[in-house]
């Protein structure tokens, strides 16, 4: 059987930032370490960070007065950062910097008196923070049916900004609506949404050209491994999303000949690895791995860390 890599799949460069945070934290051994949210959605880092002494919350409440605590790379709001201020929390801010330059423009497109129009998955914890960034009338919508829906005069001057996991593919029919719609909008160049859903969406549709069934590494509260499974299905070939090699069942493989893998942004490649692993089990496999594009993005960390290397 042959197994075909996507390229690029896996961890990006937000994720590896993120990670690389908890774990200096935890190197400076500087106290306790605590985490608001999942840093990243992928139970298997999260489990291996709590191995090595970090604790994972979901409210501010939970932390002790003064303790180090990091942000997740999804970004928080300014309530959840004055609340921080007020604990006297030791702050480390691992938001993505992709994630941090939305909330800037959503913030300048505010101050300029336009209405920003949100475009998102409601509940996402990078929407949550992105809303509770921007001070002025802010709406979220997910298609072009919400964009319709909005109950805004049409010659509203209002700005879109979109959630970073989603592609240029993913809200291209969504903006197209808002310019439809609004007689006067601006918006971000679309350079600027996230360079890394784009180059695994883009690898993936190049994927199923070849493969007769796709795999994608994830977790299945991870939005941008959930829209590679998505797109898998779309290009017409059957499709699932795996935690690990534990969740693959041999029955989606019986009678295939070509299996593409691929992995979200925040899935490491020792479960890639598990994946393999478990095919191999099931039939002798022969590796390839796909020509694309080849990331050598690298965000810097925040400043206290870098100091303390």
């Amino acid at each position: 059987m042959k197994v075909i890599l996507a390229q690029p799949r896996g961890f990006c460069a937000g994720v590896v930032r993120a990670i690389d945070i908890v774990e200096r934290s935890l190197a400076r051994r500087d106290g306790p370490v605590y985490v608001r949210h999942e840093i990243v959605h992928n139970r298997h880092v999260v489990e291996d960070l709590k191995a090595k002494g970090a604790h994972f919350v979901e409210d501010l409440a939970e932390i002790p007065d003064g303790a180090v605590t990091i942000f997740s790379a999804h970004g928080v709001s300014h309530g959840i950062e004055d609340d921080a201020k007020s604990r006297r929390l030791r702050v480390v801010d691992a938001t993505c910097p992709l994630v941090s330059k939305v909330h800037k423009q959503g913030q300048r497109y505010s101050s300029l008196g336009r209405t920003v129009i949100l475009i998102g998955h409601a509940g996402h914890p990078e929407i949550e923070g992105t809303l509770g960034r921007i001070s002025g009338p802010v709406y979220l919508v997910e298609n072009r049916e919400d964009v319709a829906n909005l109950d805004l005069p049409d010659e509203t001057p209002v700005a879109y900004i979109t959630q970073t996991t989603l592609s240029v593919d993913d809200t291209r029919s969504t903006i197209e609506a808002v310019k439809s719609r609004f007689t006067d909008v601006i918006g971000p160049e679309t350079r600027d949404i996230c360079y890394a859903t784009q180059n695994r969406q883009t690898a993936v549709r190049d994927l199923c050209q070849s493969a007769e069934v796709l795999l994608v590494v994830g977790a299945s509260n991870s939005s941008n491994s959930n829209r590679l499974r998505e797109i898998g299905a779309e290009c017409g070939i059957p499709s699932y999303l795996v935690a690990d090699g534990s969740e693959v069942d041999p029955a989606w493989l019986a009678g295939m000949n070509v299996v593409g893998v691929t992995a979200g942004a925040s899935a490491p490649d020792v479960l890639v690895e598990d994946v393999l692993a478990t095919i191999g089990r099931i039939s002798p496999i022969e590796i390839e791995i796909l020509d694309g594009v080849e990331e050598k993005i690298t965000f810097r960390l925040p400043p206290e860390l870098l100091e303390a290397s």
